[in-house]
């Protein structure tokens, strides 16, 4: 008794990157000669075929006459047919080659050509391209919603892959670089509220290195290969962007602060150490309080001061 072994959908593996399904094709060398040996032969036999189609409607004989056209002709069709096999491959593009609906081999040799006259080849560019995503709409690791957008450097590595194992490879390259930004944008935040938590905003160089890793795991069953990736938008959504902006603001005012008190205590200390230091005057807890209650203020403060001249003693 036979059983039929159960399909298992591909899942994702520990570290959270997609497990795409093994290839069942990978790309070889198709077996291709020189292009100019073939068209040269082509154009000879079309010339012999010409030949002898004049020598049999010149020939007397009626047996004789009817060979020589009817060889004219077949010579003349086979020329035509072995010269359909002739390819033009540019440079950055190949040749992916079926038999039969059976992959023979992909050509990347450029110049011209020649392969097995039945089999189709179909053209795949090599060259380097670029994909820009549309902005797209998510929701941070906090929940806070967002826009960004995200340009993707590629080129096709394995011809075969890409001819065979999806359906449209530009298009799978399109959808899945949408779903790798869209999950990284909601794993991390936009702006990170802990000091060694990473964020979109303020780690864009880890961050798009994660995104590179996971559009590589994404496309390599399409025989893909991932060069570059890059964020070109990244903002928070038109509808908290104000709220978002003076948090920002409050945040920048309150590190501006503690710069500005840090800085005032540093002051204040170096004042106190150099008056007791040169001996300039002695003053007691209560008047050095009182001193550094008025330093304090004179250089924390956003305005500016009005002087007040004691003409009295100093405890007057």
């Amino acid at each position: 008794m036979s059983t039929t072994p159960s399909y298992e959908p591909p899942g994702e593996p520990a570290d959270g990157l997609p497990e795409m399904p093994a290839p069942r094709v990978t790309e070889f060398p198709a077996h291709s000669i020189p292009g100019g040996l073939a068209l040269l032969l082509g154009l000879l036999g079309i010339v012999v075929a010409a030949g002898l189609v004049v020598i049999g409607a010149a020939a007397a004989a009626a047996g004789l006459k009817a060979a020589l056209i009817v060889l004219g002709i077949l010579l003349f069709l086979g020329s035509i047919l072995a010269m359909s096999g002739l390819n033009m491959v540019a440079p950055g593009e190949a040749r992916v080659v079926q038999l039969f609906g059976r992959y023979r081999g992909t050509i990347r040799t450029d110049g011209l050509r020649w392969v097995n006259p039945l089999t189709s080849r179909s053209k795949i560019s090599t060259r380097v391209r670029n994909h820009e995503t549309a902005v797209l709409k998510v929701n941070d690791a906090y929940g806070n919603p967002i826009e960004l957008a995200a340009v993707v450097v590629w080129r096709v590595e394995d011809t075969a892959q890409a001819r065979f194992e999806v359906d449209d490879f530009l298009e799978f390259v399109s959808t899945q670089t949408e779903a790798a930004v869209r999950h990284i944008a909601i794993e991390y935040p936009y702006d990170a509220h802990d000091e060694g938590g990473l964020s979109l905003r303020g780690n864009a160089e880890e961050i798009t290195e994660k995104l590179a890793v996971e559009l590589h795991a994404r496309v390599e069953a399409a025989g893909v290969h991932i060069i570059e990736s890059r964020f070109t938008h990244l903002a928070y959504a038109p509808e908290i962007a104000s709220a978002m902006l003076q948090r920002q603001q409050a945040g920048a005012v309150v590190a501006a602060r503690k710069l500005i008190v840090e800085g005032a205590v540093g002051m204040v200390e170096q004042a106190l150490g150099r008056i007791a230091e040169q001996d300039i005057v002695e003053l007691d807890e209560e008047r050095k309080a009182a001193m550094v209650s008025n330093l304090l203020v004179v250089l924390c403060g956003d305005r500016a001061t009005q002087p007040v001249i004691n003409t009295g003693s100093l405890y007057q």
